[in-house]
């Protein structure tokens, strides 16, 4: 009976420390995915369309194109944020435009400049797409940037 009674007493010893190793984990986890970044985007002109924006995390993300968060944001006024949450810390660059025709592409006109504005993080890239260099910034806890359309 004794032997019985410790053998219980350690089952439930160990159910419990593998609890609170389980809990300690998921919230670890939860604050490494804690940081929200919030996206002013200014000088949008016109109320029509939205504006599409792509955050992408590392340089590879960013020259391929292969964004790993989006959003479309219905224009509503000259300035417009975006917010993404449950972001991991880390280095970012955002590419957005304003969809003004809401056709999910950057316009061009005949010698393929864009007709529609558009913009990049740390406000790089009048003359074309910033390096990653150029446009990256770091997204810890709560960030907010700044990005003027073109």
């Amino acid at each position: 009976m004794m032997i019985l009674r410790k053998l219980t007493n350690m089952i439930f010893a160990s159910a419990a420390i593998s609890a609170v190793s389980s809990l300690a984990t998921v919230i670890m986890m939860n604050s490494a995915y804690a940081a929200e970044l919030t996206i002013n985007v200014n000088e949008i002109e016109g109320n029509d369309g939205y504006i599409l924006v792509a955050l992408f995390s590392g340089e590879e993300s960013y020259t391929s194109g292969k964004s790993k968060w989006s959003s479309r944001v219905k224009v509503a006024n000259n300035q417009e944020k975006v917010t993404f949450s449950a972001l991991p810390d880390g280095e970012y660059a955002v590419k957005l435009f304003h969809d003004e025709n809401d056709n999910k592409k950057l316009d061009m006109n005949m010698l393929g400049i864009p007709s529609e504005s558009y913009g990049f993080s740390n406000n790089k890239g009048r003359f074309g797409q910033p390096s990653y260099q150029e446009a990256k910034f770091t997204v810890t806890n709560t960030t907010d940037i700044e990005i003027n359309l073109m």
